[in-house]
């Protein structure tokens, strides 16, 4: 028997998306839920009365961080973490299995616990699972996690299985210590992304008699894909009575992607990083408050919300306190991002309880991704261009047989786009490629990748958007990534239409069309510029040190080896890495290229 009463409400049709009820020490909880993050006893800048007012029914506060500061002995007295920050709602306290593991040079882990030394005073803590779970009774925390090793989601899969058994002891203890205390726990599966560790890691920890189950060890390093895939397998291993949460995850459509893969609770820093930085999610996508389009804009921040930010403040009064650095701003951006958050997770559940939820889904995939709809891209065409909506110089907009946009070269008749263009990159170029491997690298050398042949900006696009993923969670290597193309009428013309290509909803893309440039604002150290060339790599000279090329022009030049070999030149004695299609297989063999990896259709080749 649970001690939470935990009640499943509803499953939506076609999809493993749940509805439940539980109940906590404190209060009544509806799922699915986002747990904001108060790391030391406080959400950052926000008061414990504005997270109640928009819905938050758990907060997550840290064991690791708050066993050093203020200490137990502090809530023992001050009679709990309730009493001591004034919430009156549902409190979650991770282990600090995370937080370890990201002291990877300052810690020493053996079957006991970890070792490390503390910032607040530097004596050698042993962080054990015992200590772990009588700091988190003294907290007085709703729901605690067991202690876990931790270790990157892509980690070797003996490294991966080391981890886990160790993690399943560490719960076994954790489940002793807690004695008869009313407070819930919930287990961790870890596995990193070998389904086989996954299945091992579940099998282990169900039968014992937690209150819940975790998926642990993701969003740390894997791709996108890789966390959806796996997160679907692990949530389905978990049993149907008891809450399931992924841990540390994550944007909107990150959470959107998880429930419609089973699982219940969230929670992440994001919405309060996001609006340190000056951005806000909205109906509408994404806003970068920092931009100067808004400096005189007197429109809500979101017109559809309904928070205090909303209905009390302009866009330009967020910008002005952004730009200058104002803590109001944090404050204001960061209350709205909770509450949108919430919001979002209302919307899902009566979604749920209406059986109409992979209708929101549909709908919300094409607005949660988005940056800046609001101030869609000016009309970029040179006038000598200038024509029919669905025409612009050699290329024009056509319809596939599914319904889904093309953009066809008319002297030719080759196309690109289709039903989902950006998945098929990042899925056929860029997890084949070492570019997640490469911006792992702890340099502060940026990495120089090349896009030969811009087209409609997926492959390009594939590239930043895995770099956004990885940097929200970990340091990253910066990236430099050149478009080679000879032209940008086809970005152009799909830029008018970016309903219809939705990985162009970004505020990168039409940015680069504009300047022929972009820096984000997010990541200093993700910038992206044109290179104007000939179809034979004229400019190539410029580009020297990049160590991956992606290899997928629109249009395809007229002598794709000679484009080749001139590109190679420049690229001799370095680490090169060019990964493209087997139908350059020709042109690949008769450049300086040398293939070293062929399969599916694809070409990994090397100078």
């Amino acid at each position: 028997m649970s001690r939470l009463n935990f009640h499943l409400d509803a499953v939506a049709s076609g999809s493993r998306a749940r509805a439940a009820t539980f109940e906590t020490l404190h209060n009544t909880v509806q799922t699915p839920l986002f747990m904001p993050v108060g790391t030391q006893a406080t959400v950052k800048a926000q008061l414990t009365q504005t997270l109640a007012d928009s819905g938050s029914q758990i907060l997550l506060a840290n064991t690791y961080h708050l066993l050093l500061r203020p200490g137990a002995e502090v809530f023992r007295r001050l009679g709990g973490i309730h009493r001591f920050m004034s919430w009156e709602r549902g409190v979650l306290t991770d282990s600090g299995g995370f937080q370890i593991f990201s002291l990877p040079h300052s810690r020493v882990m053996t079957e006991e616990g970890a070792a490390f030394q503390s910032y607040v005073d530097g004596r050698t803590i042993l962080l054990s699972p015992e200590l772990s779970i009588e700091t988190q009774k003294a907290i007085g925390s709703d729901i605690m996690m067991v202690l876990d090793q931790c270790v990157p989601s892509t980690a070797e899969f003996s490294i991966a299985r080391g981890a886990l058994e160790i993690t399943e002891r560490w719960a076994a203890r954790s489940l002793a210590a807690r004695g008869d205390s009313p407070q819930s726990m919930f287990a961790i599966v870890q596995g990193a992304l070998f389904p086989e560790l996954r299945k091992q890691s579940a099998a282990g920890l169900c039968p014992l008699s937690f209150d819940g189950y975790a998926i642990g060890g993701l969003a740390v390093g894997e791709a996108k894909a890789e966390r959806e895939d796996m997160c679907e397998l692990t949530a389905a291993l978990l049993p149907e009575d008891r809450p399931r949460y992924l841990m540390g995850v994550g944007t909107p459509i990150d959470i959107l992607e998880a429930v419609h893969r089973g699982v219940d609770m969230f929670d992440c820093i994001i919405p309060t990083q996001v609006a340190q930085r000056g951005g806000g999610f909205t109906s509408r996508g994404f806003l970068q408050l920092r931009r100067s389009v808004y400096k005189f804009s007197e429109e809500p921040l979101d017109p559809a919300c309904t928070c205090r930010t909303c209905t009390r403040y302009s866009r330009a009064y967020l910008h002005h306190l952004t730009k200058t650095g104002e803590t109001l701003g944090w404050q204001l951006l960061g209350l709205h991002n909770i509450h949108f958050y919430h919001q979002l997770m209302r919307e899902i559940r009566e979604s749920i309880l209406a059986d109409r939820f992979l209708s929101l889904y549909r709908q919300k995939r094409e607005t949660l991704d988005a940056e800046d709809l609001d101030n869609p891209p000016v009309d970029l065409t040179p006038r000598k261009h200038k024509g029919p909506g669905l025409l612009l110089g050699d290329y024009e907009v056509q319809t596939d047989e599914d319904g889904s946009a093309l953009i066809r070269r008319r002297s030719t008749g080759e196309t690109c786009g289709g039903s989902n263009p950006l998945e098929e990159s990042a899925r056929l170029l860029i997890e084949r490629s070492r570019l997640r491997e490469r911006l792992a690298q702890p340099t502060e050398e940026p990495l120089a990748v090349l896009d030969m042949g811009l087209g409609i900006a997926a492959t390009a696009m594939a590239v930043i958007r895995l770099y956004e993923s990885i940097a929200a969670v970990q340091p990253t290597r910066p990236l430099h990534l050149i478009s080679v193309t000879s032209e940008l009428d086809p970005l152009r013309l799909a830029l008018r239409h970016n309903r219809n290509f939705l990985h162009l909803r970004h505020g990168a893309p039409p940015t680069l069309a504009r300047d022929g440039q972009w820096q984000s604002r997010q990541y200093s150290g993700l910038a992206w510029k044109i290179s104007l060339a000939d179809e034979f790599g004229g400019g190539a000279e410029a580009l020297q040190g990049a160590e991956i090329i992606f290899f997928d022009p629109f249009p395809t030049p007229s002598n794709p080896g000679e484009f080749l070999t001139h590109l190679a030149e420049h690229q001799v004695g370095r680490d090169t890495e060019l990964c493209s299609y087997s139908v350059f297989r020709p042109a690949i063999l008769s450049s300086p290229f040398q293939i070293t990896e062929e399969a599916d259709g694809l070409i990994i080749a090397r100078v």
